[in-house]
């Protein structure tokens, strides 16, 4: 039996590896994809306290090299289930095998929503990004689009705004989802053009995003925006399917406080699946960090 099973090694539960090792923790995570998580296709990382610049696949590297390092292991497999036991908990993965441990941290991370149209893979890291407070200062002095209708996408076009040279504000509908205020907020900005009710049909450019042909949702008309980025502001889908019986979700994030533990004894959460506002690099290495020390006073003391 393992003391912690973290399930996720994004660099929420890297972290928690980290720190749980330190304290010598028998630790085991368990990942079903590439560790590292949405970071290892971020082309820059800018925005990480005492490091200028770092590719999000080198960060990776070194997260898990120091992991690994401590002692932590990591092994390939997806958990596809977690339940309690009288000692513990037990872990299914899709191999068929089983684990065991006395606390489990889930850091399974959220997948941003894609576009789904050609060529929007192909340039992500080279027009497109998903994440405006990540990349937007890499658009200084240029002209960029946010694709969306919800909070974080008036909220990023607003943030852009005060960078860019230009921004478009770009909308399936002609009504926004997102509270009032930012929208009128979005409205007063002179350097903010909105854009509804237009759909993305089809990104421009190559090797790098020069534009963006929109058709109407009204009439089928098309028109094209030239611009240098495009932030996709759709939502996330958290990673948490899995575990809808085994704690409690909020609009498919984990409830889970500050100090990272959820409605069930020994279960904690880490990362960009707990219900938080802010989901950043620092954020997710910072929950790891809690959500480690937190399992360890669960294992040693019982709080």
């Amino acid at each position: 039996m393992a003391d912690i099973i973290i399930v996720g090694a994004g660099p929420a539960g890297l972290s928690a590896a980290i720190y749980a090792r330190r304290a010598g923790m028998d630790t085991v995570l368990y990942e079903g994809e590439m560790y590292g998580g949405q970071i290892v296709n971020t082309p820059e990382i800018e925005n990480y306290p005492a490091i200028a610049k770092i590719s999000g696949f080198d960060f990776a590297n070194d997260l898990y090299n120091q992991a690994i390092n401590l002692g932590a292991v990591l092994e390939f497999d997806r958990v596809a289930a977690v339940s309690k036991t009288d000692t513990g908990f037990e872990v299914t993965l899709d191999s068929g095998k089983k684990d065991t441990a006395k606390a489990v941290i889930l850091a399974v991370g959220a997948s941003n929503r894609h576009l789904g149209i050609d060529r929007e893979d192909a340039l992500l890291g080279k027009g497109i990004s998903y994440c405006a407070t990540c990349d937007g200062a890499f658009y200084k002095g240029k002209t960029v689009a946010v694709n969306g209708g919800g909070n974080t996408a008036v909220e990023d076009a607003i943030y852009l705004a005060g960078i860019v040279d230009k921004v478009y504000l770009i909308h399936r509908r002609n009504e926004f989802r997102a509270d009032e205020v930012l929208v009128n907020a979005a409205k007063a900005l002179p350097n903010l053009e909105i854009v509804t009710p237009y759909t993305i049909e089809s990104l421009l450019g190559d090797p790098k995003l020069s534009g963006v042909e929109l058709v109407s949702k009204e009439d089928g008309s098309k028109k094209q925006i030239d611009v240098d980025g495009l932030f996709v502001a759709i939502g996330q889908e958290p990673k948490t399917a899995d575990f809808k019986d085994l704690v409690t979700l909020q609009g498919g994030y984990i409830e889970a406080g500050e100090n990272c533990k959820t409605n069930v004894e020994g279960i904690f959460a880490a990362g960009d699946a707990r219900v938080k506002k802010v989901r950043q690099l620092t954020t997710a290495c910072a929950d790891g960090a809690v959500a480690a020390l937190a399992a360890i006073d669960y294992i040693k003391l019982g709080v």
